[in-house]
């Protein structure tokens, strides 16, 4: 496979446990789907329907797919300011150089806002149970006699 950047032969290799396809000029890597969905793994251990969409909104490139030649689209991953292109034809995903590091970045994020938020529900489900109780109430009630 060629760079779709620099058109120089990729380079099989393992970056934080995940087998992709670098390239030794730009430092880009190609990553298939499965391949992505590893990367993410790595930060976000929370399920697949967690993760959201990953592409929103796409716009076509000037770069071609290393394994089709189709036009790369480029879009902005989970809606971050991290641009990123993929194959039309599923093949795969373009990052530049060290956006696999942001990509687990974004990911740590995510869970951890996750996470904020179901405890933000338990919080808010408890006080809202204590507040129907009839104890609440009375002593509610209470007050306004």
């Amino acid at each position: 496979m060629k760079c779709p950047k620099c058109n120089v032969d990729l380079v099989p290799e393992v970056r934080h446990g995940v087998d992709m396809n670098l390239c030794p000029s730009c430092k880009g890597m190609w990553l298939d789907a499965q391949e992505l969905d590893q990367l993410e793994n790595e930060a976000f251990d929370l399920g697949e329907d967690e993760k959201g969409t990953l592409v929103f909104d796409a716009a076509p490139t000037t770069q071609k797919c290393p394994l089709c030649a189709a036009t790369l689209q480029r879009f902005n991953y989970h809606a971050y300011a991290l641009e990123m292109d993929f194959c039309p034809n599923q093949h795969g995903y373009w990052l530049e150089a060290d956006a696999d590091a942001r990509v687990l970045e974004l990911m740590k994020d995510e869970e951890r806002g996750y996470e904020r938020s179901v405890r933000a529900e338990y919080q808010w489900s408890r006080t809202m149970q204590r507040m129907r109780s009839g104890s609440f109430l009375t002593k509610l009630k209470d007050l306004f006699r």
